[in-house]
């Protein structure tokens, strides 16, 4: 465990670097909605939606040229 040590007020947790590691290393989806409204009303509703991951060359790309474009 991080952080082990003779203090009793000791932070217990995981380190931001190494919480953004496994992140990286597995994948998150990140999503969210926007709404735009006046008096109320909804006029303009936006869904937003990111993959996050890293990128390994030993991997294949899911595309059999460059990629989509």
């Amino acid at each position: 465990m991080p952080w082990d040590g003779p203090e009793p007020y000791a932070p217990v947790g995981v380190p931001l670097v190494d919480l953004l590691d496994r992140v990286l290393a597995t994948g998150v989806v990140v999503s969210g909605d926007l709404v735009l409204a006046i008096a109320d009303v909804p006029l303009v509703r936006i869904s937003l939606h990111a993959l996050l991951s890293s990128v390994n060359e030993r991997v294949p790309a899911p595309w059999p040229d460059s990629g989509p474009l």
